[in-house]
């Protein structure tokens, strides 16, 4: 694949935008729902890191797999997770898409190949494996990703699952979305060596370190690694860099952020730049992408009210989905 050339054409970058647009309103909306008091839940902001989830989005089948982390709520949304059954999931509601037992680091939804949300750092990695097995046993062409950040990229889980499926020519998709900073701690003070994407050299499997915020960037090299594995040419490791804007997780006061290294990220907020560029080569108009923004947020409320208006579990629901037969009551 390395001499044919993944290019976004305007109707791709356009929904790369859209779903970029709607992960940036969700996210907003979830930090206001719970400064309000209206939800209380765990929360990982994403924001600043919508472009790699779009693009995966974009370029994924429904029947594609994929296997995303407790902070993973954009990959989720990008790849089709419904608004509505996710809200009610946040809201730890019946109508959620595990009946409110799942909660944020739990979420599932298989009708659009989301098929585990771990809370275990790093474990999303030999997940993916297994699903990628499972297309290679059944002769399809499905590919199956997994996702993780900077600072599960050292756990060994990873390390293994990249070395089973370079061995076994699986197609699975290792994409990091390296945000310089592991939790609280910065990426020069917990990883050895320059990059991540080097590491693929040790497992014979290419390796690229891709510009995550840039949506063309980022369609052609996960383009490319999916088209790979599509063709039985066995996995990819995508290092996409990116940055967060807030803490690791809602109330974190991210103090060990560089004020200066924060406030030049956020002057270059991808989403807005991206807009800025669809305007000005003329693949939408000001208007197209007002009128879907303000439909984004209706959609969102829309999802709330539903969540909110919609029942608690009961605790007879404790007697089922644990085993195959439902534990008697």
């Amino acid at each position: 694949m390395a001499d044919k050339q993944f290019v976004a054409d305007s109707p791709a970058l356009l929904d790369i935008y859209k779903r970029a647009a709607l992960l940036k309103a969700n996210d907003e909306r979830a930090r206001k729902v719970i400064l309000s008091g209206q939800v209380a839940m765990a929360y990982y902001s994403y924001r600043g890191q919508e472009i790699i989830p779009s693009v995966m989005g974009n370029v994924l089948r429904d029947d594609d797999t994929i296997c995303t982390i407790y902070r993973g709520i954009h990959d989720m949304l990008g790849k089709g997770f419904p608004l509505k059954e996710l809200w009610a999931e946040l809201a730890g509601r019946s109508t959620g898409s595990c009946k409110g037992k799942g909660g944020p680091m739990h979420l599932t939804y298989p009708p659009k190949g989301i098929m585990v949300t771990t809370g275990i750092v790093g474990s999303s990695a030999p997940i993916a494996n297994g699903l990628a097995w499972a297309a290679q046993l059944d002769k399809s062409d499905r590919v199956s990703v997994c996702t993780f950040g900077d600072g599960a990229s050292n756990i060994g889980a990873v390390h293994e699952a990249m070395n089973l499926a370079s061995v076994w020519k699986l197609p699975t998709i290792f994409v990091c979305q390296n945000n310089l900073f592991a939790e609280h701690t910065k990426f020069e003070k917990m990883t050895g060596g320059q990059n991540i994407a080097n590491r693929a050299d040790g497992y014979g499997m290419p390796g690229v370190r891709v510009d995550g915020n840039d949506p063309e960037a980022m369609y052609s090299a996960f383009a490319e690694a999916v088209a790979r594995a599509r063709a039985g040419e066995g996995p990819t490791l995508l290092e996409c860099m990116t940055f967060r804007f807030f803490g690791h997780n809602f109330g974190d006061d991210d103090s060990y952020i560089p004020p200066e290294q924060k406030a030049a990220a956020m002057e270059a907020d991808p989403v807005p730049r991206f807009r800025a560029r669809l305007i000005a080569d003329r693949i939408a108009s000001e208007d197209e992408l007002a009128a879907f923004e303000s439909d984004v947020e209706g959609q969102i409320s829309e999802a709330l009210e539903f969540a909110l208006s919609s029942p608690w579990p009961t605790a007879d629901e404790l007697r089922f989905d644990v085993f195959e037969k439902e534990i008697a009551a």
